[in-house]
């Protein structure tokens, strides 16, 4: 009897391309759409070769993607063990990446599921949020855009004042003050084109902020639900961290009890330096590894730069870290972000076990 229907998926946005293979055996190729019907009809068809064999037990991985855990859910509700790979820990040679296609991709995830299942090799699996979880992340996530989209409508301001030589504002940037000379400068100060593309941006940048009003009233709200409202009252205490960084936190480290200690929290969100280590060559350090959620570093980012200019320990540790080696600003405050998501780790888990 056949112990395993091993199914590798190389899954797109319309498409999902197929490796499958009864244990050991030669895969055989199939392409599905990405449909809600296409998928319960992949279902079937998995389960009809399981018990062409014998029954054997389905067992399919994907690469993880923007495309969420739809499929994931599909497969894990009608029974069939679903694995979801962290693209960042599938090593690939040059050789591969010059030759990527659909076919290699999902032939590369086959292995790797064969490999787990007949050989016990580590596979590079995600942790699969649950349901409510990714549905308060959407939330945040969309906050965090709007603010990205702020930023970029600012940008694009001051460059198009500068192209009309209107750097320099009379008045301090960003104020009422301010917007009142950007609407006299749209009401002939600027030729035509520039003012109307001028009026256009700020008429963005007017609505930009107002969705990021009611995103903040939104997420407020969030925070105030049971799961998460003695943790971020624990988090606001912190200098620097405010509702919209502890719930960043919160939403995208998940469940706070997988990790065990320190190291894990680092090595998770990507502020742990690479390491290049051969043979007799020394183990040398480099960039951190930026795996795991960028919006956490980013809104890190923030808070320690906050608590560094408003003084205090952090203050001091920069300046000491910087003393030695003046070049080494960024290392100095990647050193405290990690501290910072070590403290918050903490800090919300107590706050959820008491």
């Amino acid at each position: 009897m056949s112990q395993f229907i091993i199914v590798g998926c190389d899954l797109h946005d319309r498409s999902m391309r197929l490796k499958i293979a009864v244990d050991r055996g030669e895969p055989v190729s199939r392409t599905w759409a990405n449909t809600p019907s296409s998928r319960k009809a992949l279902i079937g068809d998995l389960y009809r070769r399981a018990g062409a064999v014998g029954g054997a037990r389905i067992v399919m991985g994907y690469e993880a993607s923007g495309s969420g855990f739809v499929v994931c859910d599909e497969l894990e509700a009608a029974g069939i063990a679903c694995h979801v790979l962290a693209p960042t820990r599938m090593e690939k040679s040059p050789k591969h990446a010059r030759g990527k296609t659909d076919d290699r991709d999902a032939l590369d995830v086959l292995g790797r599921l064969r490999g787990h299942l007949l050989a016990g090799n580590e596979l590079p699996s995600v942790w699969v949020p649950d349901v409510q979880t990714r549905d308060d992340r959407e939330l945040v996530r969309v906050r965090l855009e709007a603010s990205d989209k702020k930023t970029r409508i600012k940008t694009q301001i001051r460059w198009l004042l500068k192209r009309q030589g209107q750097e320099q504002a009379p008045v301090e940037p960003w104020t009422i003050d301010y917007y009142a000379w950007l609407d006299g400068l749209c009401h002939g100060a600027l030729p035509f084109g520039a003012a109307a593309a001028l009026s256009s941006l700020v008429r963005q940048l007017n609505s930009v902020e107002q969705e990021i009003d009611q995103l903040d009233k939104a997420v407020r709200e969030l925070s105030e639900q049971g799961r998460y409202q003695s943790a971020v009252k624990a988090l606001r205490k912190l200098k620097g961290v405010g509702v919209l960084t502890a719930m960043v936190y919160l939403t995208e480290m998940g469940d706070l009890g997988r990790f065990v200690n320190r190291y894990q929290i680092g090595s998770f969100l990507g502020l742990t330096p690479s390491s290049n280590e051969s043979g007799q060559a020394d183990d040398r350090k480099g960039h951190i590894t930026r795996q795991g959620s960028g919006r956490v570093r980013k809104v890190l980012c923030q808070a320690i730069w906050n608590r560094v200019r408003e003084g205090g320990p952090d203050h001091n540790k920069y300046q000491r870290l910087v003393v030695r080696n003046p070049k080494h600003k960024k290392i100095a405050i990647v050193a405290l972000m990690r501290e910072l998501a070590v403290i918050m780790w903490h800090r919300a888990s107590e706050a959820a076990a008491a």
